[in-house]
């Protein structure tokens, strides 16, 4: 028996690139028996076109991806969910490859990947950036990390371990939550990486950094929630947490600098070891990339110093705050 097929989208505002996901998803080799747009408070024509396409629409007050999602499910009838976002345009085999694994009974969740075609220096980052996770989970039997950009959960277990958490007011790591979650209650999770869907990244580092901020910042909570994460996953790099400490050090060191001379060289040594951490990703780039090998020094630097910085905000507030008895929960299910 063939398992039916559900596909969410969530959209805000997405009236002019909606069109092209759509028409992407009625063009598969295996057809999703539906397609679900959830509304999540958009003052454009995004529900109206998505009743253009045939998709199923439900229209929501503004809550956020997570809680577009969840309201999107609620409503699906099919065996597997699987979800996409606006910007993103699956190649016509997605459906047939992101389904495919679940012929092993074991398999509760599948992730996909992202493929680009942009020429911009920072878009073309972004890309080696995942094509590096790709490498890494290419080589794992089983992961702890979905995106939703290209990901697929059997209905059954999404519910029962209650979707979504709907916290997170914009778009940032209710899908890392979920997997985490996921995988401590013992959830197969797999690597598709032929289960590809075309995407925009952003063109931006203004915009890249703040992404980075918001991901920091948020990602304090997820790991306070789920502490065993904090010694890392399959889709982050490993390097990272070196950078953070190197930050962090390098942060703290400034307040010596007001002292002394040694203070000055001390976070400049620290500076110039961060750099250093970044030179790998540089190296293995430059084959086939050299224009990125060449700028991802610099910026991967200022990540670190923007991602250290927003995660030890993100501590110290929802920390403070759950100390206090106020954060909010690890656990939050979608109303019924």
């Amino acid at each position: 028996m063939s398992l039916t097929v559900s596909v969410v989208i969530p959209a805000r505002n997405a009236a002019q690139i909606l069109p092209r996901c759509l028409a992407s998803l009625k063009a598969q080799t295996r057809l999703p028996d539906e397609i679900i747009v959830a509304d999540d408070g958009s003052s454009d024509d995004t529900a109206a076109i998505a009743e253009q396409f045939g998709a199923r629409s439900v229209r929501l007050a503004p809550k956020g991806p997570g809680a577009a999602r969840n309201a999107g499910a609620q409503l699906a009838r099919g065996d597997l969910l699987l979800f996409t976002d606006s910007d993103c345009e699956p190649l016509p085999d997605w459906v047939e490859r992101m389904t495919a694994p679940f012929t092993d009974p074991r398999v509760m969740g599948v992730k996909g990947a992202y493929q680009c075609r942009q020429t911009e220096l920072i878009a073309r980052l972004i890309q080696a950036e995942f094509e590096e996770k790709y490498a890494r989970m290419r080589q794992l039997p089983q992961i702890d990390f979905i995106d939703t950009y290209s990901a697929a959960y059997r209905r059954a277990t999404f519910e029962q371990v209650g979707g979504f958490n709907e916290t997170f007011p914009t778009a940032s790591v209710e899908d890392v939550e979920l997997s985490f979650r996921l995988a401590e209650a013992g959830a197969r999770l797999v690597f598709a990486p032929d289960a590809q869907v075309w995407h925009r990244h952003p063109t931006s580092l203004i915009y890249y950094l703040r992404r980075k901020g918001r991901y920091g910042y948020w990602r304090a909570l997820v790991y306070l929630w789920h502490p065993t994460k904090i010694g890392g996953d399959s889709h982050t790099d490993p390097g990272l947490k070196q950078q953070f400490l190197l930050a962090g050090l390098a942060g703290l060191s400034l307040f010596s600098v007001v002292w002394s001379l040694w203070g000055l060289m001390l976070t400049g040594g620290l500076l110039l070891w961060l750099l250093a951490t970044t030179l790998p990703f540089a190296q293995r780039v430059w084959a086939r990339d050299k224009g990125v090998a060449l700028i991802a020094p610099g910026i991967h630097t200022l990540r670190a110093i923007v991602q250290a910085a927003t995660l030890a905000i993100g501590l110290s507030v929802h920390g403070l705050a759950r100390w206090l008895g106020r954060g909010p929960s690890p656990f939050a299910p979608r109303q019924p």
